[in-house]
């Protein structure tokens, strides 16, 4: 087997193992046209900040760098942005959906709303959910600030996008404070 493929088998057989373990689909990601991540190596991302729940907010170097050239550039102009998530391990993101699923609901509503363990482009350490005060994190009426307008507007002179706007081909749900770094 050529080294290349080989190497591929040995990532995606434990995550389908961890999805056959969720319930999740074997064709979801086809279906929902999403690409396997990367998992960043945790001993080079960079701390930018602390959660809310005492979590470090890490990224790698690159995304790290331009996430304090976005922030320095937004305050500038009188916008505060807000570090809320960064990295993600394959493991957290699989302890995600299952407070998810103990909590009752249901896999396909999770889904919408959460990547599946291994195609999360947190787990890359180049995406960061960001927010702003007065705002409630991580909900679609970050859309309606003037943090997310600036973000629209100046974000990608960063290298930041945001990858999952409204009616996605990804059939994940509007995420207005998802971006990520793609430099």
């Amino acid at each position: 087997m050529p080294a290349h493929l080989a190497r591929k088998q040995n990532v995606t057989d434990p995550i389908a193992a961890l999805h056959r373990s969720l319930g999740i689909p074997p064709d979801y990601a086809a279906s929902r046209d999403l690409e396997l991540q990367p998992e960043a190596i945790e001993s080079d991302l960079i701390a930018i900040a602390t959660a809310d729940d005492g979590r470090k907010i890490r990224l790698t170097g690159a995304a790290a760098a331009a996430w304090h050239r976005l922030h320095v550039a937004a305050e500038t102009d009188g916008v505060l942005l807000v570090p809320l998530s960064g990295f993600r391990s394959v493991a957290r993101q699989a302890e995600i959906i299952r407070g998810k699923l103990a909590s009752g609901r249901s896999l396909a509503d999770i889904l919408r709303t959460v990547a599946m363990p291994g195609y999360s482009e947190h787990h890359t350490g180049r995406a960061l959910d960001i927010g702003t005060p007065g705002d409630p994190p991580l909900e679609e009426s970050f859309a309606n600030t003037a943090a997310f307008a600036w973000l629209v507007k100046r974000g990608a002179e960063f290298g930041f996008t945001l990858s999952y706007p409204r009616d996605n081909r990804h059939g994940i749900a509007f995420e207005p404070w998802h971006w990520l770094h793609r430099g």
